[in-house]
């Protein structure tokens, strides 16, 4: 559907809300830049809707505008569900790392260790840690389109031989992390989704975050649009749920990134958990590749963060080196993920020592480099130091 001019200058108009407790923040926020910034990334993108969240020393805040749909002009507000694609990686990486944590899985084991049928194939060759790390040696972007069932993927993966030595170079890729998923369930003797609510989402309070949307969530599920205009939702093929199936809402994926940065309570081995998937373990370019989070030392210029975020970081092999011993992020660095389906994209930032973090969503899909505008104009709005404006 083709938004009116006036229509559209309606959804852009629509109040924002606010969520969180800390007036301290209010008062440090240039709300009116942030607004600017927001109205300008809708109006680039079409998009109907969009959530920007914000933590700061100060507190916690999500902003909403526009619409979670056209057709029934349905405000977004705290509910909303929005697909965070890729940015689901980081909820399974979450998972592995509190079953190793907890002793059931061990990073440098190789799949068929916790599924007996990839025994004696070329994955003895690949770690978890390769999984989480984009670093097989060349797992594809996405699985085959006759890959469609269970026995289908185990032949698949059977089969798969690297193209280059595990651990050489960075090649971003679905079947990797999801079959880390698969195996993390495996280890953990459960099925997956239910993991991650009992593990992750459960204990970290994030009530409102789904890979399977309950009946009576599914009006919050906002709608999503492709570039020219189309309504699309997710479509959940194999390992989509562990790749990039999640549901949430700003106020949860908010919650997520403060989890991160240790400002809620928590189990000390969820805390442990949560550390370690920020641990630096391969160099790619001018990024530093951890467990799925990406991280930049601050200050950051723009042209490494647009090679680190660019289309060939994504479709094209990435040569690495092995961080030994593998490095945290400085207290003074930028940790992010992006995700994108077909009708929604998001982004996910956190400065570790200054507390800070940064999500945003939206319902329309659009290009990285648009949305990595928008976060730098809120950095910038934010008075952060080290990351370009724009």
């Amino acid at each position: 559907m083709v938004l009116t001019a006036r229509r559209y200058l309606r959804l852009l108009a629509l109040p924002l809300l606010l969520l969180g407790s800390a007036s301290a923040l209010a008062e440090g926020l240039d709300k009116s830049r942030i607004d600017a910034a927001a109205r300008t990334f809708m109006e680039r993108t079409s998009a109907p809707g969009l959530a920007v969240g914000i933590v700061t020393p100060d507190g916690a805040k999500v902003f909403s505008y526009g619409v979670a749909s056209i057709e029934t002009d349905t405000p977004v507000d705290e509910r909303t569900l929005f697909e965070v694609g890729s940015i689901s990686k980081t909820f399974t990486v979450a998972l592995a790392s509190y079953a190793a944590e907890i002793g059931a899985l061990q990073w440098d084991a190789a799949p068929g260790r916790y599924i007996p049928e990839l025994k004696d194939s070329a994955l003895d060759r690949v770690s978890l840690l390769n999984l989480a790390t984009h670093t097989t040696g060349g797992m594809p972007l996405q699985l085959p389109d006759d890959v469609r069932t269970d026995a289908d993927l185990i032949a698949y993966f059977r089969t798969w031989t690297p193209p280059s030595p595990p651990g050489s170079v960075r090649t971003y890729a679905n079947p990797s992390i999801g079959l880390l998923g698969v195996v993390t369930a495996s280890a953990m003797k459960g099925q997956f989704a239910a993991l991650v609510r009992e593990h992750i989402t459960g204990p970290l309070g994030l009530q409102h975050t789904f890979h399977d949307i309950p009946e009576g969530e599914q009006a919050n599920h906002a709608q999503g649009y492709t570039r020219d205009g189309k309504l699309v939702r997710v479509s959940m093929a194999p390992l989509a749920t562990e790749a990039y199936g999640v549901r949430t809402t700003a106020h949860d994926l908010l919650r997520f990134v403060e989890a991160h940065l240790g400002r809620i309570e928590m189990s000390p081995t969820m805390r442990r958990a949560l550390s370690a998937t920020q641990v630096g373990q391969f160099q790619a370019g001018p990024m530093t590749q951890a467990l799925i989070w990406e991280w930049y030392p601050l200050p950051v210029s723009d042209d490494d963060l647009m090679v680190g975020n660019g289309d060939a970081m994504v479709l094209k092999p990435t040569p690495v080196t092995r961080l030994s011993p593998p490095q945290a992020p400085p207290a003074d660095s930028l940790v992010t993920k992006t995700g994108a389906t077909n009708g929604f994209g998001a982004y996910v930032a956190f400065i570790p020592g200054r507390k800070i973090g940064l999500v945003l969503l939206a319902n329309r899909n659009h290009s990285t480099a648009v949305r990595l505008t928008l976060a730098k104009q809120i950095f910038a709005a934010l008075n952060i130091q080290g990351i370009p404006a724009q």
